[in-house]
């Protein structure tokens, strides 16, 4: 089940907010358990159980940190969050990269007798996994309790708005709203529009970019023009964005129906002047928890210009794998660690009047990246990053017969809005009308008007992904 489908909008969503709302305040978290299990249930079937075997798992472990926290056995704690953190990431091994490992291994001569043809990627498994490990780690370094209720535990990793595509939602962040939380008419509408405006980025802007570069992704690279090929990775720069930032709005929107204040997730990154302000901006929960959990207990930038460089690029090394069991997002994300290193060597610099060329830089190297990443292989990726600067003329022209006027004004609406114009607009607007009522009464228009454009949108079409799930 998506956000973006018919059965979530007009059936799950207001029969849960329904009872959620009937239930007293002791049931809510139960109800919300159960009903998150369903929802995976609903895509996932059995592996459900996999969700439950984790949450009891980490239930025990986090509790048997705390007791020893308490009792001042810091050895006996350790030992127990390496068991748990290793158990963790043992399932997401098993489950995400067995099919990589294996194949690897074969390919230098090594052959395993066993099927692994049945194992498949459970949705979302990367992200309640994380959550799971940032819980048991923040036990042990005391920043929280261990939770005594398995129910308020199993809530929190198998919450069904950022269950299966995040954003990574970490328990000291919501545990005080775990225990006790109220919803405000307020914080109710401010979820509806936050899950309307995602809900309008994911469907309106992402699948119809996204439709193209599939179409450009799809042709054999050596049939591609430098042209087609630009169109086809700025379309895909867009719907990476717009998809997944969409779906963080939509997940945030969620929570805040139900009590939940989830942190942000993306920050127009596209504005960047760096690629480390880019990941300052970009998947904001990923990026903050490999920091937190990762490069800093690793030494971070404390240790001298050499160990600060192998931190990152270990970090990177594990930022790219965490994205998917494929050479092609290792080096997507060994790609993104060596400019980081370019940039912390200060090697160029430049004046004061020419640093808008910095955004320039950033983009080039961000849509170089997303070549990589979108790519089936890597022989694919550097034979399409060739065509972008080969300036060559194509045989393969289907793609262009999604490029009409309505496309081309979703591309431009995508471009403009990557960049922080909405606030501006909002205010010029509210600075235009005549005064407050007539401004509430736009909002509700322009509110209402994405959705049905968003729903007749839904209606036509069958194509609707969401990048994101898969990782």
């Amino acid at each position: 089940m998506v956000f973006s489908s018919t059965v979530f909008i007009f059936l799950f969503l207001p029969l849960v907010l329904a009872i959620y709302f009937l239930l007293q305040n002791k049931l809510r978290n139960l109800f919300l358990l159960l009903a998150s299990l369903f929802f995976y249930a609903w895509g996932e079937g059995l592996l459900v159980l996999l969700m439950m075997g984790s949450i009891a798992v980490n239930y025990v472990v986090g509790i048997a940190i705390s007791t020893n926290k308490d009792k001042h056995r810091p050895i006996v704690s350790k030992i127990l969050l390496g068991v748990g953190v290793g158990l963790n990431l043992l399932v997401l091994a098993y489950y995400k990269y067995i099919h990589f490992i294996v194949e690897n291994l074969e390919s230098i001569g090594l052959h395993f007798n066993i099927d692994i043809s049945g194992v498949t990627l459970p949705i979302g498994i990367s992200f309640f996994t994380f959550q799971s490990i940032s819980y048991l780690v923040d036990v042990h370094r005391g920043t929280v309790k261990g939770q005594e209720s398995i129910v308020n535990l199993g809530m929190y990793i198998a919450l069904f708005p950022q269950l299966i595509a995040g954003p990574i939602v970490r328990y000291v962040d919501i545990s005080k709203e775990i225990e006790k939380r109220k919803v405000t008419p307020a914080l109710f509408k401010t979820g509806i529009t936050r899950f309307l405006t995602g809900f309008a980025k994911k469907i309106i802007i992402a699948n119809n970019v996204g439709l193209i570069a599939d179409k450009v992704f799809g042709g054999a690279v050596d049939e591609l023009s430098s042209p087609l090929a630009w169109i086809g990775i700025l379309c895909y720069t867009l719907q990476i964005y717009y998809d997944f930032s969409g779906y963080s709005d939509m997940a945030i929107g969620l929570g805040k129906m139900f009590g939940f204040n989830f942190k942000e997730n993306f920050d127009h990154p596209y504005i960047s002047r760096s690629v480390q302000e880019f990941w300052r901006r970009w998947h904001i929960s990923l990026s903050t928890w490999f920091r937190d959990y990762l490069y800093i207990p690793l030494g971070g930038n404390r240790k001298g210009k050499i160990r600060t460089y192998v931190n990152l690029l270990i970090v990177f090394f594990l930022t790219g794998l965490w994205h998917g069991a494929s050479w092609n997002f290792i080096v997507w994300g060994m790609f993104h660690g060596f400019f980081l290193i370019v940039e912390r060597m200060d090697l160029f610099s430049l004046p004061e009047r020419l640093n808008f060329l910095k955004r320039f830089y950033l983009l080039l190297v961000v849509m170089v990246g997303w070549v990589i990443f979108r790519a089936e292989d890597l022989g694919y990726a550097i034979g399409y990053i060739e065509t972008m600067f080969a300036f060559t003329k194509g045989t393969y022209e289907y793609p262009y017969l999604f490029l009409n006027t309505y496309t081309l004004m979703v591309i431009i609406l995508g471009v403009l809005f990557s960049a922080p114009l909405r606030a501006g607009a909002v205010k010029y607007l509210a600075m235009r009308l005549p005064n407050q009522n007539w401004a509430f009464a736009m909002e509700h228009v322009i509110y209402v008007s994405l959705f049905i454009l968003s729903l007749l949108e839904l209606a036509q079409t069958t194509y609707n992904p969401f990048i994101y799930f898969r990782f």
